[in-house]
């Protein structure tokens, strides 16, 4: 028999083990059992939807149909085009490539199970390209077992997973739903399929860390079952049950860790500031030439309600961009310097951070110059420092800032390096976040003093997935400013099919000469530089071409910035005034180019994302972006943002030889159809995941959640909170609680404990 603990070397062999634990790092039986199915193939089930979405992967089982065996177009080898009626009203069309090797199995009138990826190659026809497939008997009561395996891919290795002593156990094949697992190419998902069947079959009771009045009021299974069950449903009941309960154990574990960090945080000090009558953020509010809108007067009262509190503020600003985020921030600051704290503002680029400091200081006007002739009584002084300053204004910037001298200092990566230190440190704001890492923003907001954490705020048009993720689970404080920006145009957002619609592409290069012969100007936006180099100077790959048939082998098309500024300088836009900017370009070559697009003397500004924050060009009103499809929901959001700026509309047009049918064309559409950035952040965590919650992943390739969504599951996570709060509230650090305790430690390693005790 085995436990939960046991090493899987004990219990499956070595020979079985070691490739468990190279390919997912799996030790343990409950390693294992927690690798969760990914999917399940249903035995003789029609398709449920006659469009499938383009790389899905679904098993259909049918009866042949039809087959053609044919030359391929531009390779050697025959194509195998089979029809499979599945009891839908058009047969699945699948493709072979080596249709001269499968032909004698792939025969009119077999029964058989085909799994494979659905593709698009034209907006009404879709097929399975080379799937994995098992030629099925009859029924189970024709034959038992098969004393040999006909299929390939991956179901002929399930198959095989399968057999015993007399042969393949057909009696398998006939469960109604068979657990797919996520796996690689060198441990199939057969593969764990077998070690799972083997460690179920010698599997002890589970000692249940959910107390049973917990299970009932929340109607959950046992873990026993829920464990059996989600590898081996008999029914779709047996798989929600399981998931359900599996679901609310990965909802506890993160709300009790959450809870365990709230009870911590409650007992952090940072410098109380609260609100004067008759301090420097009284009177620039009176100093105002225009009056705030009501949602910046709310959230001022959020943040400055937080302020006035003993403990450290932990929010996040959402607002467009224009929407009047630094008036807020820069109310939040001056509060801090009333309590004579010193504030830090984190900027991504040189660029942004000067542009903050400009604009600071023009709405500060005599109340941001101390120490300068004709400053107002009670200014503070507002210092820049980043990395390319001469050697002179960085130590007189360092000065101002360790002496107290600057109650604002503005900067870039430069705040956070060693020989910057603060005088008093009392408020850290990030902007555009999700340009910064926790590490680096906990390496600033250590250099305040000892014992004192410093409050934050992080600012941001479209927040990163995993901060809608920690917003969910109510760890951050969120603020929202909804209301249009003040003397903002519209933007219109529209996708450009170029596959579907290559004059739509012609299009757009005449609606850039309509908008320049206005007299107003446009960008072109690329996501790479040239073939040999990406955007950090790294080797890349070359794009190859896509057809739209399946039988070519090629992949799709990307449009370097060097290549396009060369063709549309000698094609489409010849005769206007084209400029080009990267990342690779020195320093001043640059400063050059903007300048030169700033003052007008460039019509169209071919870039890569350098100009993605930090540009301001009121008189662009229209962006190309090529390929966007490869950028991402936040980066499209932040792009447009360039265009609109001025009393002219914007324009954003998104051209994409992706699929249609497929999911990019959707996040496109979705994209085009909102200027919400914090909608497009939830459509972005849909479709990214929620990255690894509890630790420093911001995709969905490492994820702490196997079951649990964020989006889809708030019943359940609040439901969480309430039990977990109500338990650390009673016993913190769970001595009293070892089940749940052992869950909690179980979901976060001493590695995701110390990255959430920086976050």
């Amino acid at each position: 028999m085995a436990t939960l603990g046991d090493r899987l070397d004990h219990v499956l062999g070595v020979k079985a083990a070691e490739p468990l634990a190279d390919a997912f790092d799996m030790h343990t039986v409950e390693d294992l059992l927690r690798h969760y199915p990914a999917r399940y193939a249903t035995q003789g089930q029609p398709l449920t939807e006659e469009a499938p979405e383009e790389g899905t992967h679904i098993t259909v089982v049918g009866r042949v149909s039809r087959t053609e065996l044919r030359p391929m177009r531009q390779r050697r080898g025959k194509l195998l085009k089979v029809d499979l009626d599945t009891g839908s009203a058009k047969p699945v069309e699948i493709t072979f490539f080596n249709g001269d090797k499968v032909n004698y199995l792939v025969k009119q009138g077999v029964r058989a199970m085909m799994s494979g990826t659905v593709h698009w190659w034209r907006p009404d026809r879709w097929n399975l390209s080379h799937p994995s497939y098992l030629i099925l008997p009859e029924s189970v009561e024709s034959v038992d077992t098969l004393t040999s395996v006909r299929g390939g891919g991956a179901l002929r290795g399930l198959a095989e997973s399968a057999k015993g002593a007399g042969g393949v156990d057909i009696s398998f094949f006939e469960r109604e739903y068979i657990p797919v697992y996520p796996a690689t190419a060198k441990v199939q998902s057969w593969d764990v399929l077998a070690c799972v069947r083997q460690v179920l079959d010698q599997l002890d009771p589970i000692d249940d860390p959910l107390p049973g009045d917990i299970r009932d009021e929340h109607d959950l299974l046992g873990v026993s079952e829920a464990l059996r069950l989600i590898h081996l449903p008999d029914s779709k009941s047996d798989i929600e049950q399981a998931r359900g309960r599996l679901r609310f154990d990965e909802a506890l574990a993160l709300q009790l860790v959450l809870a365990e960090r709230r009870h911590d945080a409650a007992g952090r000090t940072a410098r109380a500031c609260p609100p004067r009558a008759d301090g420097i953020a009284a009177e620039f509010e009176q100093r105002l030439p225009f009056e705030l809108t009501a949602g910046q007067n709310k959230v001022i009262a959020e943040i400055s309600a937080d302020l006035t509190r003993p403990h450290p503020m932990h929010r996040l600003l959402q607002g467009e961009v224009g929407s009047g985020k630094t008036i807020v921030a820069l109310h939040a600051m001056l509060q801090v310097v009333d309590a004579g704290l010193q504030c830090a503002l984190l900027a991504p680029t040189e660029v942004l951070a000067s542009q903050h400091y400009r604009s600071l200081r023009a709405m500060l006007g005599d109340l941001g110059e101390a120490g300068e002739l004709g400053a107002a009584d009670q200014a503070t002084k507002v210092v820049l420092l980043t990395g390319s300053m001469s050697a002179g204004a960085k130590k007189a910037a360092l000065l101002d800032v360790v002496t107290g001298t600057a109650g604002i200092v503005i900067g870039t990566h430069a705040l956070i390096q060693d020989a910057v230190e603060f005088f008093d440190l009392g408020m850290v704001i990030v902007d555009e976040q999700h340009r910064f890492g926790v590490e680096q923003r906990d390496a600033l907001r250590a250099k305040a003093s000892e014992g004192i954490t410093p409050h934050l705020l992080v600012m941001t048009a479209t927040p990163i997935p995993r901060t809608i993720a920690m917003t969910t689970l109510g760890d951050l404080e969120t603020s929202t400013l909804t209301e249009l920006p003040r003397g903002r145009s519209p933007i219109t957002t529209r996708v450009v099919p170029a596959r579907m619609k290559p004059a739509w592409v012609d299009r757009a290069w005449e609606r850039i000469r309509e908008e320049v012969s206005e007299g107003r100007q446009a960008y072109v936006v690329c996501s790479r530089i040239g073939d040999e180099e990406d955007e950090n100077g790294k080797p890349k790959a070359k794009g190859r071409k896509r057809t739209a048939e399946p039988d070519t082998g090629e992949g799709p098309t990307t449009h370097a910035a060097v290549e396009v500024y060369d063709t549309l300088r000698t094609g489409a836009l010849a005769d206007l005034r084209l400029g080009l900017l990267h990342g690779r370009l020195p320093t001043d070559d640059k400063d050059r180019v903007m300048r030169s697009f700033n003052d007008g003397d460039i019509d169209v500004l071919v870039c890569t994302t350098v100009v993605e924050v930090g540009v301001d060009v009121p008189n662009a009103t229209v962006m190309v972006i090529v390929d966007a499809d490869r950028f991402g929901v936040s980066q499209l959001h932040q792009l447009r943002g360039r265009v609109g700026r001025g009393k002219d509309p914007g324009l954003c047009l998104l051209i994409t030889e992706t699929s249609p049918m497929g999911t990019a064309m959707a996040r496109l559409e979705s994209v085009s159809a909102t200027l919400d950035g914090f909608e497009l952040s939830v459509l972005d965590l849909r479709q990214r995941r929620e990255g690894d919650v509890l630790g420093s992943a911001q995709s969905g390739t490492a994820r702490s959640l196997r079951l649990l969504s964020l989006l889809d599951d708030l019943e359940v996570i609040t439901a969480a909170q309430v039990l977990a709060r109500e338990v650390v509230d009673a016993d913190p650090g769970l001595t009293g609680h070892p089940g749940l305790a052992s869950m909690m430690h179980a979901a976060v390693d001493s590695e995701r404990l110390e990255y959430l005790a920086k976050s």
